[in-house]
């Protein structure tokens, strides 16, 4: 696993140096770095998007199998992949993205802790220790400010994200979404204390991204299970 986070490590650890190299300022090139990567996964996060939206079509037509073969475990998935091929539905094509991204953003998260580990320059290595706003060094936690604004952002991006899923809404989402709707928030905020700022500013400024392609992306998916249902 180690060998996979270096693997994407370096590669991105060139692209910081790189944008370091025009900008000079670390923190701005943390957040033009992030604007990249973000844009990179975007494919990914709108083919969950789309998929979700089929799983939304598809839904309604598994549920009535459900209820007519509640006591057939056998006919019921028999009829299941029926349904799956009749709609050209594959329940499986959802994770694909998340399994594309997770390796992704475990090596973001290794460099962005030890960028030196993965960078070798050594304009960089005075680079991590810049200070940006009110962070005195991007290289050491900020025990507050930053932290709080990077759970408020998951906050509403967790709550948002969860605002057209499939079966859930306000009135019906299930107990453990709901407990980790503020729980992961307090866990972002905990964390951003003890990790180096420059990685909270990552995780900030890429929720906040997050939140506007979800709005968008949103609108986008309520179109998709119009035109699915006609």
């Amino acid at each position: 696993m180690n060998e996979i986070i270096g693997f994407i490590a370096r590669p991105l650890g060139m692209l910081l140096s790189f944008l370091y190299n025009y900008i000079d300022n670390y923190g701005i090139t943390l957040i033009i770095f992030t604007i990249i990567v973000r844009l990179i996964l975007f494919p990914l996060y709108a083919d969950q998007i789309k998929h979700s939206a089929r799983m939304a079509s598809v839904q309604p037509k598994m549920q009535e199998l459900q209820r007519k073969y509640a006591y057939d475990k056998q006919t019921l998935n028999m009829k299941l992949v029926e349904l799956y091929k009749e709609e050209k539905f594959n329940p499986m094509r959802g994770c694909l993205p998340v399994l594309v991204q997770m390796p992704i953003i475990f090596g973001l998260f290794a460099l962005l802790r030890n960028p030196m580990v993965f960078i070798e320059s050594d304009k960089m290595l005075m680079a991590v220790h810049e200070a940006f706003f009110w962070i005195e060094d991007l290289s050491q936690p900020d025990p507050w400010v930053l932290p709080i604004l990077a759970g408020v952002a998951t906050f509403f991006a967790f709550r948002l994200s969860q605002q057209y899923n499939v079966g859930m809404t306000e009135n019906t989402m299930s107990g453990v979404m709901k407990m980790m709707q503020y729980f992961f928030p307090i866990m972002i905020v905990w964390m951003g204390r003890s990790f180096p700022a420059g990685l909270t500013v990552y995780w900030f400024v890429g929720t906040v991204i997050q939140i506007i392609q979800t709005a968008g992306l949103n609108k986008w998916k309520k179109k998709l299970i119009v035109k699915d249902n006609k």
